[in-house]
């Protein structure tokens, strides 16, 4: 292994892994559940001459797709990966097998694959004398965010949850009347289907669906700015998934109803299908399994106080995707979650601020489990 003259990655190989991240965030939610991965290949000059990313499960890996279109200038230049190339053969051949047949000399790679059955590919690399780079912790940071659902998915055993909500500054879900729309502004609604778009399943109890008839359906997307990645998310359509311990969920619910554009498959998961829980519930513990089998990888969670407790209470939520109007209602809804913890201030849930942006008129915060 080898580092550049700084420590870590040359300029324009930073340059290249930051377009390599791009590439592979275009992919999540279509690719599961295999990896969303980007590759940039540098020439001996530095010059960008391949760039791709994975296709859906089946389809070529990111570092084929960027040698083909690198041709022979490949040839003792630079390969960049989000993720450590894969030394299995599966539905397509081995990377590293690619990368060295390609007569690339050097790769950089920014995330260790933790899949027993794939890794290894940087050590065949560096046996055959290809001089492999592992980006510093800080240069890999972009990386393992877009990697995120992946990694917990694999290191787990089960899918990465993000729970969403939406609340008034003073933390109120809902008016004193019940309802409930519209809180947030368009663009934090258009953001958080962004949100849906990427994501593998969308999970609410059955208390949201008697409540609110939501069809779950990924729409209004906003322009990302990429052409490319906006066609591609407007074909996206997430399972929808609705925990249903006793079977209430209507036949002629919204969410049972649509396929197509925005609509994918609806899945009701009940007692039978999953065991019951402690709190009376579906085991979710036991459905997460059941989704990471069918190749779920990442959830978003959207269902109501009880439900995010649920999830919360079992260590089951990996990040809290939060958009905070600028309202105040004074009255209404208040408990945005039940919880069995937080009884006293000892037993509070505390949480790690991991990045906050404003969209529209309102606040997006992004939060991790604390320690």
């Amino acid at each position: 292994m080898s580092e550049g003259p700084t420590g870590g990655l040359r300029d324009v190989e930073r340059d290249a892994l930051a377009r390599a991240v791009v590439l592979a965030a275009r992919g999540l939610g279509g690719t599961s559940p295999n990896p969303s991965v980007g590759c940039v290949v540098l020439d001996t000059g530095g010059a960008v001459v391949g760039e791709g990313r994975t296709a859906p499960a089946g389809g070529p890996h990111a570092e084929v797709v960027a040698l083909r279109q690198s041709g022979g200038r490949a040839r003792g230049g630079t390969a960049v990966v989000t993720l450590e190339p894969c030394d299995h053969t599966g539905r397509t051949g081995p990377c590293s097998r690619a990368l060295l047949e390609a007569g690339v000399a050097r790769v950089v790679l920014a995330t260790a694959d933790p899949d027993p059955r794939a890794a290894g590919g940087a050590d065949t690399l560096a046996a055959a004398g290809v001089d492999v780079v592992r980006a510093t912790p800080d240069e890999a940071r972009a990386s393992l965010r877009v990697h995120e659902s992946w990694l917990t998915a694999e290191r787990l055993g089960r899918p990465h949850v993000t729970w969403k909500y939406a609340a008034s500054l003073d933390g109120r879900s809902a008016a004193a009347d019940g309802s409930s729309r519209w809180i947030t502004s368009p663009a934090s609604r258009a953001d958080a289907h962004l949100l849906r778009a990427r994501s593998d399943a969308v999970v609410v109890g059955v208390g949201t669906v008697l409540a609110d008839d939501p069809s779950l359906t990924v729409r209004d997307l906003p322009p990302t700015g990429d052409d490319v990645a906006d066609a591609e998310l407007a074909t996206r359509a997430p399972l929808r998934v609705v925990l249903d311990a006793d079977g209430r969920t209507p036949a002629a619910a919204a969410v049972r109803r649509g396929r197509g554009a925005g609509a994918g498959e609806c899945l009701v998961l009940t007692a039978s299908d999953v065991g019951r829980g402690a709190r009376g519930g579906v085991d979710l513990a036991a459905a997460l399994a059941l989704l990471h089998a069918r190749g779920v990888r990442s959830v978003m969670l959207e269902g109501g106080p009880r439900l995010a407790g649920a999830f919360l209470d079992a260590g089951l939520v990996d990040r809290v995707r939060a958009y905070l109007a600028p309202a105040l209602l004074g009255q209404g809804t208040a408990a945005l979650v039940s919880t069995v913890t937080g009884a006293s201030m000892d037993a509070v849930a505390r949480l790690v601020l991991d990045d906050v942006a404003r969209v529209g008129p309102d606040l997006r915060v992004d939060l991790l489990p604390g320690p």
